[in-house]
């Protein structure tokens, strides 16, 4: 399979059960005295300073992600970043990161900070190992979990330890985002200081983001929110609890759909396929890379055969129908023939079998057309 070492590794369906059985253990711990049906308090709590719904919502979490402690902050998965950029770097820093296209919101975040990218090529552990030793003023390292570009091949526990083997100083923040809840682990079950994602990505309500990790830090974000207004509500943080309850499994089946799809697409005859292949760029997903440069019309076409064509949040609760697409802006950037001839397609809560059937629809009529 093309760019086969470059996938990530989900977890399978019974793993993805444990988690969920997990994160409602740790739910019965903290909830107690039928306190999970009370939905959820809102304002500036006097013992917790956020309301204390929110708190206990962020005690399970921390706890299910084996974490010292967890905020839930406005902002989705960028505003989260960005906070938590802010705890740990200043204006002019330079900061670690992979030689390769930055996603959009987190480049715009270092050019608002000010931070400057010191780019490195993680895919190749001896290039990591001599920036740390050489760049001795750099305290600060930017990983993005999942891949940026279609060759990539690094491996996320893997730089972890060697950043924390040679660098202890340095600060390592993970960019979660499509990984949690989907993936083996996340950045700080591999001794990560700082893991990061959106609540909306794992099913849960518009905005909200989670940064998972060291307490100290964690303290100090708790402490800069002080704004009522600035506050993830109760009734919020109850509700991403409910959604992520049921997340694991259904991104398990997600994932046997993607790779049901690609096996079929490389193997079924399909005359307009000239190869499909997974890669988790952002999402894991399928790209199929056409025989004909007709991506564009595809896609036009797929839409009124029911595909969604452009996402709302690339896995939130609201991206039910498959979703046939262009190939992602880092991508592009990278493969930018792809942008003719590539399709990345992501089968959301639907079969391989619905996808199949949309595709020859809409390459059918192309072609009589």
């Amino acid at each position: 399979m093309k760019y086969a070492n470059s996938v990530l590794i989900n977890r399978t369906m019974e793993e993805a059960k444990e988690l969920q059985f997990k994160l409602i253990d740790e739910m019965t711990k903290v909830f107690r005295n039928n306190a999970f049906f009370e939905t959820g308090d809102v304002g500036l709590h006097p013992e917790y300073h956020r309301p204390k719904t929110t708190a206990a919502a962020e005690k399970v979490l921390s706890n299910v992600f084996d974490s010292e402690d967890c905020a839930l902050v406005r902002g989705s998965g960028s505003g989260a970043i960005r906070i938590a950029l802010s705890m740990i770097a200043e204006p002019g820093d330079s900061i670690f990161v992979h030689k390769a296209p930055m996603y959009m919101t987190t480049k715009e975040t270092f050019r608002m900070m000010g931070l400057k990218q010191e780019a490195v090529n993680f895919n190749h552990m001896d290039n990591v190992k001599n920036a740390l030793e050489t760049k001795l003023h750099i305290k600060v390292f930017y990983i993005q979990h999942a891949r940026q570009q279609p060759t990539d091949t690094y491996d996320l526990e893997e730089i972890i330890a060697l950043v924390k083997k040679s660098r202890p100083d340095v600060t390592i923040l993970v960019d979660d985002n499509y990984c949690a809840m989907k993936m083996k682990g996340i950045g700080v079950e591999y001794g990560a200081h700082l893991s990061t994602f959106s609540g909306f990505k794992v099913l849960g309500p518009e905005g909200i983001g989670l940064i998972l990790g060291s307490g100290e830090i964690i303290e100090k974000i708790h402490q800069t929110n002080y704004s009522g207004g600035g506050q993830v509500q109760g009734h919020e943080a109850h509700e991403l609890l409910r959604a992520m309850t049921v997340a694991p499994v259904m991104l398990a089946i997600q994932n046997e759909q993607v790779e049901q799809l690609c096996e079929i697409l490389n193997h079924g005859g399909f005359s307009f396929v000239k190869e499909a292949y997974i890669t988790n760029s952002q999402s894991k997903n399928v790209i199929v890379e056409l025989s004909a440069p007709i991506a564009p019309k595809v896609i036009e076409k797929a839409s009124s055969f029911g595909a969604a064509t452009y996402p709302v949040g690339a896995e939130s609760k609201y991206d039910i129908l498959p979703m046939i697409y262009r190939v992602s802006g880092s991508f592009l950037e990278s493969q930018p023939h792809l942008r003719e001839y590539g399709l990345r397609i992501n089968p959301m809560k639907a079969s391989a079998e619905t996808i199949l059937r949309i595709l020859e629809l809409s390459v059918n009529e192309i072609v009589r057309g």
